[in-house]
């Protein structure tokens, strides 16, 4: 199941490997999710597709906190799953952080002084990782959970590779839910387009403005309630008007509440 998103997104129509195009990863990541799949194997799928769609991704995990202990649920290697077992060991990393802080965490060169020295030092000596970055999801209500990304070169992880996925954990978050919650294909559809629009909105708003995820959400949460208008409509009119949430009479969006 894994194999069926790095295939489509890596083979063109003559067989031959191609880069990765996000609405293939994305379209593939669905119909898994459509067919009826169970929770792992799309929690595997997110992982397997994390590599294809951000940039400088070499390995992936999805870890999920529940009373009170760290689970690996999805990863894309052996690779990733091992970092997962070692931040448990030394008790911070990019994975808790971002649950435990609800903020992205971002380190682009572990062999530089950062904010994990224990895990960073073994990391380097211990596996190819040189990059890491985690973001937060929502698995449920008694559930959060982290996308984590790692790159075996340092510096690869810039503000693009954090927009795509930051669009990536909107998906998953929304995917996971709406497993669980048994949804039916027209509403999932629904509100994975909505999510995939706010995120990328989000990580427009990230790489423009300099801010992190949470001032970039608050941004457009903030002009969806003044001008009471759907938040995912919001997001489209950033996307359209390249990043700038600035809402004239003819950029007002249709479909308000």
């Amino acid at each position: 199941m894994m194999g069926d998103v790095a295939d489509e997104a890596n083979t063109g129509s003559g067989g031959s490997p191609a880069a990765a195009d996000p609405s293939t990863v994305f379209g593939a990541l669905a119909e898994i999710i459509y067919q009826g799949s169970e929770s792992s194997e799309v929690y595997a799928a997110i992982c397997v597709a994390a590599t294809l769609v951000v940039n400088g991704c070499d390995h992936a995990s999805l870890l999920v906190s529940h009373g009170g202990r760290y689970i690996t649920v999805g990863a894309s290697d052996r690779i990733a799953q091992r970092i997962d077992d070692m931040e448990r060991i030394v008790g911070d990393g990019p994975c808790v952080d971002a649950i435990e802080e609800e903020t992205p965490q971002i380190e682009t060169d572990l062999t530089t002084p950062n904010q994990w020295p224990q895990l960073a030092a073994r990391l380097v000596a211990e596996t190819p990782v040189r990059g890491a970055m985690g973001f937060r999801i929502l698995v449920d209500r008694r559930k959060t959970g982290a996308l984590n990304l790692f790159s075996d070169k340092p510096n690869v992880f810039d503000t693009e590779s954090a927009g795509q996925a930051v669009v990536l954990a909107s998906f998953a978050s929304v995917a996971v839910n709406a497993v669980a919650a048994g949804e039916d294909v027209s509403t999932l559809r629904r509100g994975l387009l909505s999510n995939r629009e706010i995120g990328k909105a989000v990580g427009m708003l990230m790489m423009l403005n300099g801010v992190d995820e949470h001032d970039a959400f608050d941004v457009l949460r903030r002009y969806s309630q003044d001008l009471n208008i759907k938040l995912a409509d919001v997001a489209r009119t950033v996307i359209e008007n390249r990043g700038k949430p600035i809402f004239g009479e003819g950029d007002r969006p249709s479909g308000g509440r």
